[in-house]
């Protein structure tokens, strides 16, 4: 593993590329500790302390910590994420954008502004949110979070904010044309891991005054090597359908009568279910922070991390948000079309309607044992907490995109190594699935 660190600096444009991202999410760490000016931090980081389980939390989770204090990088990087996966849903609703996602390298870099313009409004009404929400909000004392609120406060506010998610958007977009790996992936990852040496911290200080025992530290230290080593297993993991060609003679030359294979991945969903359906059961939390209605407060109350009624939820979502996205992002009538086209088949499967049913039934069987996985990974964080009081939110989705992001970025670099005759990261070794 060391000889593979001291080869990806040997390689000129590698060095180049890895120094460049380092240096970005360098500057990205820095940004996280800005303040936007007008806040009162002290009485912020108290509210913020009782908003846990809520949509701040998981806002302030993939801000790495900016939201907590409201820095100038505070709304991070989800209004970019929204508002690409509100424009990938359009391409199955609006025929317009169907048409200009199928138009090729020009439709995908339309695409791609439209979802700059769309990242930029998201922001703009997330920040005017915030900037309002803030003004109503106390500290312990009864001190205001905003001393001089107004529109002078707002602006200042939505100018900061909107910004600031313009700057991380750029710097995922460059960390992506000159660096390594996908930067926006990345920006959310170091987020993600910003948190660990504080969980590292806590877990110490619960060890030295006898809260926790050694031996739950270890069994937890093997859960987690378990629960990882699962993810990579079952994110890697794909069912291969063989897919035969025909031989075609044109003139004096044969074509086809090749194999080759679909592959069709067990979690084709990706992240995208536990993030829609934390928003969704995190949304009366969130709302009783702000509002003193009986009926609001009890449906937060009986829908925090831990009770049995959130994770029925939590899981009902994740299953729900499986079947929704993976039909939206994967259409097996234009695959089966798309096969057929090219004088494909798949054996003993009929082309045409018999392979898009095939394909249809192969992709509910996958989607189902998906959304048990996703379902599991997820509900882990609130079991972990209520049976053995871990300091830290270990699981769910920061586990997912992680590690997730860490094997990409991992099979990135090997690509450059192997290429120039390097080894990998392991000698015979290489990182399943990587193209």
């Amino acid at each position: 593993m060391i000889e593979t660190f001291q080869n990806i600096f040997r390689i000129p444009e590698l060095k180049k590329r890895v120094t460049y991202s380092l240096m970005m999410l360098a500057v990205y760490r820095i940004g996280c500790h800005i303040p936007t000016p007008g806040i009162d931090s002290k009485a912020l980081a108290h509210f913020f302390a009782q908003a846990r389980g809520t949509l701040l939390g998981l806002f302030d989770m993939f801000s790495g910590g900016a939201l907590e204090k409201l820095t100038v990088f505070a709304l991070g990087i989800m209004p970019y994420i929204s508002s690409s996966i509100i424009f990938q849903l359009l391409t199955v609703v609006v025929p317009s954008i169907e048409k200009l996602s199928k138009e090729g390298e020009s439709g995908r870099k339309k695409i791609i502004q439209y979802t700059r313009y769309g990242t930029i409004v998201l922001s703009v009404v997330q920040a005017l949110g915030i900037s309002i929400g803030l003004e109503s909000m106390r500290g312990p004392a009864g001190e205001l979070v905003v001393p001089n609120p107004g529109w002078g406060f707002r602006l200042m506010t939505v100018i900061t904010l909107t910004a600031g998610t313009a700057f991380i958007m750029w710097l995922g977009e460059q960390m992506s044309e000159k660096g390594v790996g996908n930067g926006i992936s990345l920006i959310i990852f170091a987020g993600i891991v910003a948190r660990i040496p504080t969980a590292l911290i806590n877990t110490v200080r619960l060890l030295k005054t006898g809260q926790m025992s050694l031996f739950i530290i270890l069994f937890i230290l093997v859960l987690m090597f378990i629960v990882v080593a699962a993810i990579v297993y079952v994110e890697r993991g794909q069912r291969r359908l063989p897919i035969h060609y025909a031989k075609r003679v044109v003139g004096l030359k044969t074509y086809g009568g090749q194999t080759s294979h679909l592959p069709l991945k067990v979690n084709m969903a990706g992240v995208i279910p536990p993030i829609f359906a934390s928003s969704i059961i995190m949304f009366p939390a969130t709302v009783a922070n702000f509002i003193n209605v009986p009926w609001v407060q009890r449906a937060a109350k009986s829908l925090t991390p831990g009770n049995w009624i959130y994770n029925f939820f939590y899981v009902a979502f994740i299953i729900f948000f499986c079947y929704f996205y993976t039909a939206v992002s994967f259409n097996p009538v234009d695959v089966a079309e798309n096969v057929k086209k090219h004088g494909g088949y798949i054996p003993g499967i009929r082309p045409g309607k018999e392979t898009s049913e095939y394909l249809d039934k192969v992709l509910t069987k996958l989607t189902f044992a998906g959304a048990i996985y996703i379902s599991v990974v997820c509900v882990l964080p609130s079991v972990l907490i209520g049976k053995f009081n871990l300091p830290f939110y270990f699981g769910g989705t920061a586990l997912l995109i992680a590690v997730g992001v860490g094997m990409d970025t991992a099979a990135q670099v090997e690509s450059h190594l192997i290429t120039r005759s390097y080894d990998g990261f392991m000698k015979g070794v290489r990182v399943r699935g990587r193209r």
